[in-house]
């Protein structure tokens, strides 16, 4: 296990790809318990346990939709597995990180704390550019603008669905 968690770091510090995470179902499934998890974490500091299992079951199948769209655009539907669940894997490593800067967001942290989630921001949209580019054989900016137009459809279908979802003041 630590071997796996070490492996999702490296992705998450770019020195390895989708393409080096292992095909395996249960390791698939796995992560999608442990993304679920971390959503659900992050989601219960700022709304009720039927909103924050039903947002992290949203977010999980955004990211799976999302990326089996990309990959079929592309043709390169075969490498599905492997980029959801490094998606998964770092987009559940990067959250975690960020939980506890979230907690203190919420209630009042100031302006240091929200520079280090705008700091953890940038990073997973470096990371999900790194994963694209590695799965789609493009550029490394290619990546990055594919991350972007993955970040924002998924921000954007969020907050439609869940207009005010965290409220901070």
């Amino acid at each position: 296990m630590y071997q796996l968690l070490r492996f999702f770091f490296d992705i998450c510090l770019l020195k390895k790809g989708p393409q080096d995470f292992p095909a395996s179902d249960w390791v698939f499934r796995l992560l999608i318990l442990v993304c679920a998890f971390v959503d659900f974490l992050i989601l219960i500091l700022s709304s009720n346990v039927f909103y924050a299992v039903l947002q992290s079951f949203i977010e999980i199948t955004l990211i799976l939709v999302l990326a089996w769209i990309i990959l079929y655009i592309a043709n390169k539907r075969s490498r599905f597995q492997q980029t959801a669940g490094a998606l998964l894997a770092t987009d559940a490593l990067i959250s975690f990180m960020a939980f506890p800067a979230m907690a203190l967001l919420l209630n009042d942290g100031g302006g240091l704390v929200f520079f280090v989630i705008l700091l953890l921001m940038a990073w997973h949209w470096i990371v999900s550019g790194h994963i694209f580019s590695h799965a789609l054989e493009k550029p490394f900016t290619f990546g990055l603008g594919v991350a972007f137009l993955y970040i924002l459809v998924s921000m954007q279908v969020m907050g439609l669905l869940f207009p005010g979802a965290i409220v901070i003041e």
